[in-house]
């Protein structure tokens, strides 16, 4: 794999044909639309196949992989533009193998809503380990709100996506809420029901796990949020299952803040089978312009992580968007525009702006002026900065990631995780 970075003057057909690749396949691996615009600095992911097969009538995906010693997963995953599907042609050409060389097996991990478009959803599916629909919350009684899941779980299922049941504190409202939370941790007759509740919803949906999410918990908290965590695992290790818990992004054990004083990084590590650190939102909605996830930010809670909890058992978080603020920034006033990737390089062709990158934060960025005369400045994820995460999960021995969210196409960021590494099976 290489990352091209497009500059002036250059076209879709004159960079396909300077690497030898195929130009269709190029255009759907990032995402480009069907006329091909380019953005000068948009970055472009080029990988450069090894086997090939041009299909032949009536031979479909899983004969194709048979033949080739290879399953229909790693299939889709080396074909983005099958989009997840079984739908071939005489004459298409399918790549078997890329010239790249895994680093390694990470597990992966996706959050999307029920409402996902269903194309988007198969598209994102065979590169995942898990789906974990978002979200079940909590009633005013502490109970299990329930979620209408739609059909992630079947649609994961069909790809070799194993679901699991998304925990959080979410009120009916769509709002993080620490006094429902409270009722639980609180309470025992409360948690012991919510932990039978839980146990019958995986069974029922066939969740091979939960992932638990309670967040703005008061430090007084962290020991009861632990053994709540400790006690669901106890639950579900005989039914082969197992819990994963969320982390607030901490660079320090006693870190100041609602975000962060009630997740007890060693206490909870001791208690989860899999830890997600939420390694994203430093750029967010009502924050000032900057990276949804600077590289040195990441690097300092990683490097805290690791001296509370094993390697192993993290999971990086990954963001897969960006934001769009209007300037000048105003604390408690300016309001970002979450977008795409996709989104974000339309906007730069849109008013013909080059996209820039910053080499400190690890992401790319640029200033653009809408009709009104109002200047913006977006932020967002490409294959450069996606690349620079998903190496420190090589780096710092990590189990894998967990991308943050599926709502936004994300194609760029699927065709590296897999130039770089397998993904495991559920």
């Amino acid at each position: 794999m290489i990352i091209h970075v497009v500059k002036a003057g250059e076209t879709l057909f004159s960079i396909s044909a300077a690497y030898g690749v195929d130009p269709e396949r190029l255009r759907t691996d990032n995402g480009v639309g069907p006329e091909g615009a380019l953005a000068v600095g948009q970055s472009l992911v080029i990988r450069f196949p090894k086997t090939v097969h041009a299909v032949s009538r009536g031979e479909t995906l899983s004969s194709i992989a048979r033949s080739y010693g290879v399953t229909v997963r790693q299939l889709w995953r080396r074909n983005y533009q099958l989009a997840g599907g079984d739908t071939l042609f005489p004459g298409q050409v399918l790549v078997i193998d890329y010239q790249d060389t895994p680093l390694g097996t990470v597990g992966t991990n996706g959050y999307a809503y029920p409402s996902i478009p269903l194309p988007q959803l198969q598209a994102a599916l065979p590169y995942l380990t898990w789906l974990s629909p978002f979200t079940y919350g909590l009633t005013a009684e502490g109970a299990l709100l329930p979620l209408d899941v739609g059909e992630l779980p079947a649609q994961g299922a069909a790809r070799g996506t194993g679901s699991l049941l998304h925990l959080s504190s979410m009120t009916e409202a769509g709002q993080f809420s620490n006094e429902r939370s409270s009722l639980v941790l609180q309470d025992a007759a409360r948690a012991e029901r919510l932990l039978d509740q839980l146990e019958a919803e995986v069974l029922r949906r066939d969740y091979r796990g939960v992932d638990v999410d309670f967040e703005f918990l008061p430090a007084e908290e962290g020991t009861a949020y632990a053994a709540f965590v400790a006690a669901l695992g106890r639950r579900l290790h005989p039914l082969g299952r197992f819990v994963m818990t969320a982390l607030a992004p901490k660079t320090r054990r006693d870190q100041p803040g609602l975000l962060y004083e009630g997740h007890d990084y060693a206490a909870l590590g001791a208690a989860a089978d899999l830890l997600l650190v939420m390694t994203y939102e430093w750029g967010y909605t009502y924050g000032p312009p900057m990276a949804v996830a600077p590289l040195p930010n990441v690097r300092q809670v990683l490097d805290y992580a690791l001296t509370e909890l094993p390697a192993k058992k993290l999971l990086l978080g990954v963001p897969t968007y960006g934001y769009d603020w209007p300037l000048p920034f105003q604390e408690g006033v300016t309001r970002a525009r979450s977008l795409s990737a996709g989104e974000a390089v339309a906007l730069a062709l849109r008013y013909n702006i080059a996209i820039q990158y910053d080499e400190t934060a690890q992401a790319p960025y640029f200033y653009y002026t809408a009709e009104d005369g109002a200047v913006h400045a977006v932020w967002f994820e490409d294959a450069r900065s996606v690349e620079q995460k998903l190496l420190l999960i090589r780096e710092y021995g990590l189990s894998g990631a967990g991308f943050w969210n599926l709502m936004r196409p994300f194609p760029q960021g699927w065709n590296v995780l897999d130039s770089l590494y397998n993904v495991a099976e559920n």
